[in-house]
């Protein structure tokens, strides 16, 4: 004669199904840890920099296409108002002082190109910011100050980089580390924008997982 399963709450299906939720429960904890950390981290990050945020006219090749050559105008342009060893007030200062200059450099690049769309600059807080990797620095996903150049409708991928600390100008010669250094960064901020501390982007990912996940059981 065959056994029957047990399904009670205290048989083997339940002590699993506990497991299971236990192990669930665990994952969000230490996640939603991750997030307070990391959101605090952030917080104090976005505090010290300038990001640059590139709107495309659209989504098509060409326009995607310009949206560099513009990107390439105004980051020419925006180092030449940038002082070696400048602090983020005199940074913001003389890019806010010049944003006729880089709408006006964007604007060329785009005549340039043969177009007739408009271009704007304009200093904006995005509290969407994305999570960005480059060759040697990454910012994670949160609220920053941002140099927003927008290009015609600018309904098309952005591109997104850092003016302050100066890590996307051409002139720059020191390493990722040493430019966040002296921009005034603290090691810890250093640590996280560069991953010295390993494995940031990943730590990044997790995190905006979790807050979608968390996103998603609210809508429930």
């Amino acid at each position: 004669m065959k056994k029957s399963m047990d399904t009670t709450p205290g048989g083997r299906g339940g002590r699993r199904l506990r497991r299971w939720e236990l192990a669930l429960l665990l994952g969000l904890a230490l996640a939603a840890l991750a997030g307070v950390w990391l959101d605090g981290e952030q917080g104090a990050l976005a505090d010290k920099v300038i990001r640059l945020h590139v709107l495309a006219n659209s989504d098509s090749g060409a326009d995607q296409a310009l949206k560099l050559q513009v990107r390439d105008a105004v980051l020419e342009q925006a180092e030449e108002y940038l002082e070696p060893g400048a602090t983020l007030d005199e940074s913001r200062a003389a890019l806010t002082q010049h944003l006729p200059q880089l709408a006006r450099a964007g604007a060329d690049a785009v005549a340039a190109a043969g177009y007739s769309y408009p271009v704007t600059a304009s200093f904006v807080f995005e509290d969407t910011a994305p999570t960005e990797t480059y060759t040697d620095f990454a910012l994670p996903e949160g609220a920053y100050t941002a140099l927003r150049i927008e290009i015609g409708q600018g309904a098309g991928r952005n591109w997104w980089c850092v003016v302050f600390p100066p890590l996307c100008l051409g002139s720059v010669t020191e390493t990722a580390e040493e430019t966040a250094a002296q921009a005034g960064l603290t090691g810890e901020e250093v640590a996280l924008l560069t991953g010295e501390d390993g494995g940031y982007v990943i730590k990044f990912r997790a995190v905006e997982l979790a807050e979608r996940f968390k996103a998603w059981l609210e809508s429930r």
